[in-house]
């Protein structure tokens, strides 16, 4: 048997003693269950920004490990969401480790989803679903930053099956399975290798800004121009809106460090294109 974890988040935008519409705050309640939790909130931006740390004092997710994570942002709450550390998916003797996150945003409110990066350990065996419904006037920024193996240690992900879903309900879904258990193995092989898939590289960055009103012309472009800007022009790496709710960044690089600076400046990028609002980082990104 394995670890189970089930946090739910609510946040609700809330007035102070003073009443006054500017200074109501987000509040993020939570309630869990097992090793899945906040470690705290903070307002380094003010009442408005809610920023949360989620913590899995085990450390790691191993086979049979099953988590999940409900988020609910109701109008005109703005939650940004972060973790302390890597998620670790650990080698597994055959059980299936999963993560699933499902995220609601309610007309007005804003979702920023920017957890720190994924380590895939040789030999895992493991599924993460991320699925994000946005109302009409909601909008987000969220980032996957997706290591398989230990690139810092050298130690590639050679054995195990990994599948990865994201979801913008309506508008947007990435699917990715990495299966070295199959017959079809060598191919997998040749075609991470290949230009076609990572090109070699061990890490991959995607970053998406989404919003449940589609995004006109304009706007898109000054996204897709933050984003290109942000973006080193040697990396590889590119932007697309694949359809008017969705602008979509990808960058590949052979370690997490310098895949996470990138991330970093286009989401910094993306929240004064957007939403005029310069960036703050976590503190806990610094420790």
């Amino acid at each position: 048997m394995g670890w189970h974890g089930r946090l739910e988040l609510d946040h609700r935008l809330e007035a102070t003693p003073r009443a006054d519409d500017a200074d109501r705050t987000t509040i993020g309640r939570a309630r869990h269950a097992g090793p899945l939790r906040v470690l705290r909130s903070l307002y380094p931006e003010g009442p408005r920004v809610c920023h949360q740390v989620l913590v899995h004092p085990p450390g790691g997710i191993a086979g049979g490990d099953e988590l999940e994570l409900s988020l609910r942002l109701a109008p005109g709450s703005h939650a940004l969401v972060t973790t302390p550390g890597a998620t670790r998916f650990y080698r597994s003797d055959g059980a299936v480790a999963s993560q699933t996150l499902d995220a609601r945003v309610a007309d007005g409110a804003r979702l920023e989803w920017l957890p720190l990066e994924t380590l895939v350990h040789d030999g895992a065996r493991a599924h993460n679903r991320l699925r994000f419904a946005l109302a009409e006037g909601a909008e987000m920024i969220g980032w996957d930053l997706l290591a398989l193996g230990l690139p810092a240690s050298g130690l590639a992900f050679e054995r195990g099956r990994f599948e990865q879903r994201i979801e913008v309900d309506e508008a947007w879904l990435e699917r990715s399975l990495v299966d070295f258990d199959a017959p079809q193995a060598a191919a997998t092989r040749r075609r991470l290798a290949s230009p076609l898939g990572w090109g070699g590289h061990a890490v991959l960055a995607t970053l998406w800004f989404a919003s449940g009103r589609a995004i006109d012309d304009a706007r898109r472009e000054r996204l897709l121009e933050a984003a290109r800007t942000a973006l080193p022009p040697d990396a590889p790496a590119g932007t697309t809106a694949p359809n008017p709710h969705v602008v979509v960044a990808r960058a590949l690089a052979a370690r997490v460090e310098p895949l996470m600076q990138h991330a970093r400046a286009v989401w910094s990028a993306w929240r004064e294109a957007a939403w005029r609002m310069s960036a703050s980082a976590p503190r806990v990104w610094r420790t």
